[in-house]
């Protein structure tokens, strides 16, 4: 079984869209999953609306909260230690994503430990967003020696390596730090081709000062782990 995780902060305008697109390729792939939509301290309506889906689909979805945001990387981590599927991954709720570009891999997972997408469609993202994420690739692949196309998509995640990881970082580092500490392990990996939607209704969170603080730190505490601590 998969288990689908969905953070969700003030996502009213986009959440029901997310949950229908992902029960349809759930369906679609006859694929049996569950849906843990992560509430991270919204105080907008979208808790309310995720509840009125969990009573149309009593047995696929769950929703857990926060009372205040606790990051994109708390929200996946919390969602993980709810799951019941043997496959984890991680579908935002802004519907930017088609759960149909990788849940068509999921037959990829009896060979690998990880599915990782890469976008195809760079062109749908501004131009100053393509620039921050090629240096941001650039800087990750240079510093640990690795060649990864993307390191931030929804990527299918064999449940008992991710149980592996001692550390757990909550920000939107936490894709890349468990990709590094996985992949230095010798868990296999398939990068496949997926292509990217836009976000229909709010802003990104992705890229904020804040976020990007927070990114820095938890980019240093890895440097530190594999570089200084590792035996």
């Amino acid at each position: 079984m998969i288990s689908v995780i969905v953070p969700a902060l003030n996502e009213e305008k986009n959440i029901l869209a997310t949950l229908a697109n992902i029960l349809s390729a759930l369906k679609d792939f006859g694929i049996k999953g569950e849906i843990i939509v992560v509430n991270d301290g919204s105080t907008d309506s979208t808790p309310s609306l995720v509840e009125k889906k969990m009573k149309e689909n009593p047995d696929i979805i769950r929703m857990i909260s926060h009372d205040k945001p606790k990051g994109v990387g708390a929200s996946f981590w919390d969602g993980v230690d709810q799951t019941f599927g043997d496959i984890v991954v991680m579908i935002p709720g802004d519907n930017e994503n088609d759960a149909r570009e990788i849940l068509r891999y999921y037959g990829l997972m009896e060979n690998v430990d990880m599915v990782i997408p890469f976008i195809f469609n760079k062109e749908v993202r501004p131009f100053f967003r393509r620039i921050i994420s090629s240096l941001y690739r650039f800087i990750i692949n240079t510093t640990f020696l690795v060649n990864f196309r993307y390191t931030n998509g929804t990527i299918l995640y064999r449940k008992s390596a991710l149980k592996e990881s001692a550390h757990r970082s909550n920000g939107f580092f936490f894709q890349t730090d468990i990709l590094i500490r996985l992949v230095k392990k010798g868990y296999l990996f398939a990068e496949v081709p997926c292509r990217l939607g836009t976000r229909k209704e709010g802003t990104s969170k992705a890229i904020t000062l804040s976020s990007l603080a927070q990114l820095i730190k938890e980019y240093f505490h890895l440097v530190k782990d594999y570089y200084f601590k590792r035996r």
